[in-house]
């Protein structure tokens, strides 16, 4: 298996009779964009809550930057640098921007529940610097001028790009987006597309799961295939777009023209 910032070796996870991921092997090379794709059942955020330990894996092996994640929680693979965003979005309505976006912080606070309290000076001074992390990230995402607003309030596009900004604020070496452009306008997703790369550009390495193939085919640096949990093809972004088996399995005669 070649190197990468995350390795995953013969991962297979059952419901009952069902393979949801069957044998799956890949990595995913650190400071790249790496797009998952397939029909709708194929696994993909299936994967995602394999790899964030929310399921535990009926065979096969995670591991990330040299740490094996099989048997840690969520919270502390969260610790190790891997955040994620939702499916469906997963934000406190009842809470601001600047507080969701500080709740992303959690995993690296470290004053405990007497000093929290009793508002002892080094839980001031954590807070202080986890409201400066948020509004870092909320000014990254451009929404710094609405940190003060209700997160519903929010219009769609805004509200996942807030959901990024929390997952941002947890500092990742390697971001999840588990279908970040659902439900947006042409001119959203441009904003989106956009976003990702900056992220790349920090640095932190991106795994994405995404149905708008323009905007997969556009910012990946590699494309990962899975069809009824297991992969059909793997490679850059046009040889995926000729891939005949991924052609007939998902792209369609659209990507045959493209």
């Amino acid at each position: 298996m070649p190197n990468g910032v995350l390795r995953i070796q013969d991962v297979q996870k059952y419901f009952g009779g069902l393979r949801a991921v069957d044998g799956l092997s890949f990595a995913v090379p650190e400071g790249q964009i790496k797009s998952v794709i397939g029909p709708n059942g194929a696994g993909k955020t299936t994967l995602f809550n394999l790899i964030t330990g929310v399921f535990p894996p009926n065979q096969g092996r995670f591991e990330f930057a040299g740490q094996i994640l099989n048997g840690l929680k969520t919270h502390q693979i969260a610790r190790l640098g891997i955040s994620r965003t939702f499916q469906n979005l997963e934000l406190f309505p009842n809470m601001n921007s600047l507080e969701n976006a500080m709740l992303g912080c959690h995993t690296h606070t470290a004053a405990g529940i007497f000093r929290a309290g009793f508002r002892l000076p080094g839980m001031r001074e954590e807070e202080k610097r986890i409201r400066e992390k948020a509004l870092e990230e909320l000014r990254f995402m451009g929404l710094e001028g609405k940190a003060l607003l209700g997160a519903k309030s929010l219009p769609l596009g805004e509200q996942k790009l807030l959901e990024i900004a929390r997952a941002l604020a947890a500092q990742p070496r390697l971001l999840l987006l588990d279908e970040p452009a659902a439900g947006l306008n042409i001119r959203e997703t441009e904003t989106l597309s956009e976003t990702i790369l900056r992220i790349r550009d920090r640095g932190i390495t991106v795994m994405l799961v995404e149905h708008d193939m323009s905007l997969v085919m556009g910012i990946s640096d590699e494309v990962l295939v899975l069809n009824y949990g297991r992969m059909i093809a793997e490679g850059k972004p046009r040889e995926i777009q000729r891939n005949p088996e991924v052609i007939a399995a998902y792209l369609g005669e659209e990507a045959r023209n493209a």
